[in-house]
């Protein structure tokens, strides 16, 4: 085999992980190729996920923000939605960014393979092109990050037409009256804000007795209060049992989740299902060499990532832990760095979760429930945005800033936000926490004023009863 097609590493999947993993390794001096069947670079988070996602929903903010302008003495007419420019607008974003992972694999030497990747034998990959034929690579170490897919539910089609995926939902061709959601997590309750401000009625079905599974419940709570109030529905202890697509509307039949009950239906223009997603690890020969799957279809790895299967590791939402895309980042380039002969490390512990509504919910570490569950003894300090100068002249004083800390070090353990820009904020916290500080080393650091980051000093004071503003 010629050496244009051995290489030091080849990465199978150019998501936030891989192709990260790829550019690292290549800093590094390793020769590198990543490969992606989906022909263009930036994986689900950056093609139909993370980033057009967010292109709508600060477009949506925009267009609700300009509706009530007039509130703060800004004249201009009615508002109108032209949604075709809005979703050329999201799609210029969507262009861009993949423009420059491909700039960068350019600029650090990383050979870009468009094509579907499948491992024959443990260093050995054959790649069916995108632009037609086969390509046999070698090489020393293989990398699967291949990210996740959405997770299906028996009784529902996904058609993306009337029965929607996100990946659907990010490109309807126009507003609907009526928007049924299947699962009150992330992915659904960002979507519902979109085409909520866009002027849809949205309904959100759960099977739980809450949203956002894995939030902490007090900020969950305080999260749905919000969202009611901006005329999001809600139907919670309830499941899905079918959808049945009509010409112009889907027909969903619901049933309670306790299974004692009558079933009821619902009839809206589109359904989005959105009850989470599963790893994707079919197709690429893993069974066939011996790499080893947990019972939900993840990749078994070791604390440096490696599988069961010499020169085979895996990163990011394949193997477990949550499906973020910065944690795919930091473990492909721990990976890299380790391949490399370098220490590495990612700190499980201190991975920031943000929610992109508006406002947004952020937080980093432990949940009060989980700090019961494991019996620690902690310490909570809470500020409201109402009592925040900036919030209150901006009018976004909706939510709260909380902090968990040890009841004896003071160490803090977690920090939860409700409010606008937290997933910026929430930034603050993730530092403190992996430099080991208590809720006092953020107290005594200055804060600019006026700002909304104050809200953090505040509630950190709060974790000793001495708030100065509330």
């Amino acid at each position: 085999m010629s050496d244009d097609n051995n290489f030091d590493l080849v990465v199978i999947g150019a998501g936030p992980g891989g192709y990260v993993c790829a550019i690292r390794a290549a800093q590094l001096g390793l020769k590198v190729a990543c490969i992606d069947k989906r022909g263009a670079p930036g994986g689900t988070c950056l093609n139909v996920g993370c980033i057009p996602s967010k292109a709508l929903l600060h477009a949506s903010e925009v267009y609700a923000e300009a509706a009530h302008a007039a509130d703060m003495g800004i004249q201009f007419g009615s508002v109108k939605l032209d949604l075709e420019k809005m979703m050329a607008y999201k799609t210029n974003g969507v262009n861009g960014n993949t423009d420059g992972v491909r700039f960068l694999f350019k600029k650090n030497k990383v050979e870009e393979i468009e094509g579907a990747a499948k491992l024959t034998a443990p260093g050995q990959i054959e790649v069916a092109l995108l632009a037609g034929g086969t390509r046999h690579l070698t090489a020393k170490n293989i990398v699967i990050a291949t990210g996740s897919e959405v997770t299906p539910l028996p009784g529902i089609e996904v058609d993306e037409t009337r029965i929607v995926s996100s990946t659907g939902a990010l490109s309807l061709k126009k507003v609907p009256k009526h928007l049924a959601i299947i699962g009150a997590g992330i992915i659904g309750l960002e979507l519902g804000s979109v085409w909520k401000r866009l002027g849809a009625e949205v309904t959100v079905i759960e099977f739980l007795d809450r949203i956002t599974p894995g939030m902490d419940a007090d900020m969950a709570k305080n999260f749905q209060r919000v969202l009611k109030k901006q005329g999001i529905k809600f139907m919670l202890g309830k499941k899905v049992t079918s959808a049945k697509a009509l010409k112009n509307s889907v027909k969903l039949t619901l049933a309670p989740a306790t299974g004692e009950g009558d079933e009821e239906t619902l009839t809206a223009d589109h359904a989005l299902l959105a009850i989470g997603r599963r790893p994707h690890t079919q197709g690429l020969g893993l069974e066939a060499i011996g790499v080893a799957l947990d019972g939900m279809g993840r990749v078994e790895t070791d604390t440096h990532f490696k599988t069961n299967i010499d020169g085979v590791y895996a990163i990011g939402d394949v193997i477990a832990g949550p499906m973020l895309a910065h944690k795919a980042e930091d473990e492909g380039v721990a990976l890299a760095e380790h391949l490399a002969g370098k220490p590495a490390h990612v700190n499980y512990d201190v991975i920031p979760s943000v929610v992109y509504t508006a406002p947004e919910v952020a937080w980093v570490g432990r949940s009060e429930e989980e700090l019961k569950e494991a019996g620690i003894d902690y310490k909570v300090g809470k500020f409201p945005f109402t009592a925040n100068g900036r919030a209150k002249v901006n009018g976004t004083t909706d939510g709260f800033v909380k902090i968990l800390a040890d009841a004896r070090s003071d160490k803090v353990l977690g920090v939860h936000i409700l409010g606008a820009q937290a997933g910026d904020m929430i930034a603050e916290a993730a530092v403190a926490m992996e430099f080991s500080a208590s809720a006092e080393d953020i107290a005594r650091t200055c804060h600019a004023h006026p700002t909304l980051t104050e809200a953090v000093k505040e509630a950190a004071l709060a974790v000793d009863d001495r708030a100065l503003h509330m």
